[in-house]
C-alpha cells in the first residue's frame, strides 16, 4: 500500500490544481514574522511553572483544601493565560488592516487610518525592561492622532540579536501599508 503523504509524488497535475496556493491572501491576521527565541524561551518557562501550580493543585484538591486548590487553581490558569498571550504580542496585519497587541490591550487601524509607517533610530526598551538604549524602532503613525507606542523594536525579545530578521520584518510590514493604503 503506497503511502501517498510520505512520498514526494502527491498526486497528479489535476488533482492539485483546485487546491489553493500556500502564499494567497486570506482573510486572516498574521504576523509577518516569527516570535524570537527570548519570547518563547520565556513562554516556555511559565507554562512549566504553571504545570507544576497545576499539578500542585490537583495534590492538593486530592488531600482535602478545596479552597487552597482553587486559589492554585486560578494561580496556574493565570500563568497559562499570561503565556499565551504574551506569544500573541506583536504586530498583526490583513487585508483588512494592522494590529498592534500588547500585553493588555489591543489596537487595530483600517489601513485608511494609517498615515506612515517607517523606521526610526531612537531609544528603544531592552527586553521590555525600563532600561533603554540606543536602537531602531518601527513607527506606526496615524492619519488622525498621535503614532502607536513602538512594539517592534530590533532589542525587544523577538529580535535581540537578530538585526537581519528584524529589518525583514520591518520591510514586509512597510510593504503591507503601502499596498493597502
Amino acid at each position: 500500500m503506497p503511502l501517498t503523504i510520505m512520498s514526494a509524488d502527491r498526486g497528479t497535475a489535476e488533482s492539485t490544481r483546485d487546491l489553493p496556493l500556500p502564499h494567497a491572501v486570506s482573510d486572516s491576521w498574521r504576523r509577518p514574522y516569527r516570535p524570537g527565541p527570548w519570547r518563547v524561551g520565556i513562554a516556555a518557562v511559565i507554562l512549566l511553572l504553571s504545570g507544576y501550580v497545576l499539578l500542585s493543585a490537583m495534590i492538593i484538591g486530592i488531600a482535602g483544601a478545596p479552597s487552597g486548590a482553587v486559589a492554585t487553581l486560578c494561580i496556574g490558569l493565570a500563568g497559562v493565560a499570561f503565556a499565551l498571550r504574551m506569544l500573541r504580542i506583536g504586530i498583526w496585519v490583513s487585508p483588512r488592516g494592522l494590529r498592534q497587541v500588547n500585553l493588555l490591550m489591543t489596537t487595530t487601524l483600517r489601513w485608511r487610518d494609517v498615515g506612515r509607517v517607517r523606521t526610526a533610530q531612537q531609544p528603544v526598551k531592552w527586553l521590555g525592561l525600563p532600561r533603554t538604549v540606543q536602537g531602531q524602532a518601527l513607527v506606526i503613525e496615524r492619519r488622525r492622532g498621535n503614532a502607536l507606542r513602538p512594539l517592534l523594536t530590533d532589542h525587544n525579545s523577538d529580535f535581540l540579536t537578530r538585526r537581519e530578521a528584524f529589518d525583514r520584518a520591518a520591510d514586509v510590514i512597510e510593504a503591507w501599508a503601502a499596498e493597502h493604503r
